[in-house]
């Protein structure tokens, strides 16, 4: 009897024994946790840790991995050929106030002194300056009484000669981004925060792509970490390079790289975005001349452009006069054209500073922003 349990016994433990071998090489075959990234790189920018050595290795990037979303697809931006034209009806619809207001004013039966100083208010209030306004005024008012007329198409091409006077056709509204031989373009980008300053990097890129060239984007703007993160998504979504740096990293130090990836991939523009410097502050002003003399340690700034917020009249020609004592502004983007009936301002900045408005953005899409023609933007105004 004993014999019999002791046999059952070791059948059991035979069993059991079986059953956990069988088990045991599914625990072994499972999938390990997949590891983290050290961090998220793009082009241009530097990763750290052996995790990503040997993902570059295998030739697959962080960006590649499950979990991960996928890079998105690179778009063909517009030429800017005619973008501006495209963009009349828009801006036609946002300064046509002023423009109308003008008309009637000046195709009135009697032009007494009271009806011109109601031009010269208008025209003011436009934020087209106080001096501007009563050059205007006071040439309108010869050419209105020598031509006798008030027909309003010959009013209308009175008044736009003369807004067309005061833009200054003359002015060299180049943008300055082609490269040297085998040296890109640098254009740096200033201005406050809050006028649409690292947007309009990422616009320009996708002009200058959409005209067929390529670009690497500088994020020296490194106080803000959005700013960086804003200007990779505008990069990525049209193939441009993007040069950036941890968060509080030395602006001079993102912008010498990004001139040198530029050089080293022989792009077309190198693009710097700084930081929205408080033009009250000194300090900052000063950092953003550093920069300046950094970059052209490698090679030379082609375009300093300054953007200004169309709808800040004279509070934004007092920053372009500060920003033009720091460094050499060579043009003027002013953004949030559309919507206000500030327009005049083109004609005060450039007045003040001898600085030509180049580009101008008249919305929010990504391709609102445009090469600014005098004659188009005068004929907007003056619209129906």
């Amino acid at each position: 009897m004993d014999y019999v349990i002791l046999a059952v016994i070791l059948l059991i433990v035979v069993v059991l024994a079986g059953a956990v071998a069988l088990l045991r090489p599914g625990r072994r075959t499972a999938a390990p946790p997949a590891e983290q990234a050290d961090s998220t790189v793009s082009d241009g920018a530097t990763a750290t840790g052996a995790g990503q050595d040997e993902a570059d290795d295998a030739g697959v990037g962080i960006l590649d991995r499950p979990g991960v979303p996928p890079t998105p697809e690179v778009e063909t931006p517009p030429p800017s050929a005619g973008r501006m034209v495209r963009l009349r009806a828009r801006l036609a619809r946002s300064q046509s106030g002023f423009g109308k207001t003008l008309l009637n004013l000046l195709s009135r039966d009697a032009l007494d002194d009271d009806a011109w100083d109601q031009i010269e208010d208008t025209l003011i209030t436009a934020d087209v300056g106080v001096a501007s306004a009563r050059a205007v005024v006071e040439d309108l008012r010869t050419k209105v009484k020598v031509a006798g007329t008030r027909d309003p198409e010959e009013v209308r091409g009175l008044l736009k000669a003369e807004l067309l006077t005061q833009l200054g056709t003359d002015l060299d509204r180049t943008l300055h981004t082609a490269p040297h031989g085998e040296r890109p373009a640098v254009v740096m980008v200033v201005g406050v925060n809050g006028t649409g300053k690292t947007t309009t990097c990422g616009k320009l890129a996708r002009v200058l792509i959409g005209d067929g060239g390529s670009v690497v984007l500088g994020a020296a703007d490194t106080f803000r970490a959005a700013a960086a993160d804003q200007l990779e998504t505008w990069g990525s979504r049209v193939g441009a390079t993007i040069v950036r740096g941890p968060e509080g990293a030395d602006p001079a130090s993102v912008a010498y790289e990004a001139v040198s990836s530029g050089i080293a991939g022989k792009v077309s523009t190198v693009i710097v975005d700084t930081a929205g410097r408080l033009h009250t502050k000194t300090g900052l002003m000063d950092e953003l001349g550093k920069v300046k003399r950094v970059i052209e340690k490698q090679s030379e700034v082609d375009e300093i452009l300054l953007v200004l917020d169309a709808t800040t009249g004279q509070n934004g020609l007092r920053q372009a006069q500060v920003f033009a004592e720091v460094v050499n502004v060579t043009g003027i983007v002013l953004t949030k054209l559309d919507g206000t009936a500030k327009g005049g301002i083109v004609v005060q900045v450039q007045r003040e500073l001898g600085v030509p408005v180049k580009l101008v953005g008249l919305g929010e899409g990504p391709d609102d922003l445009a090469p600014f023609d005098p004659e188009t933007f005068i004929d907007a105004i003056l619209a129906d």
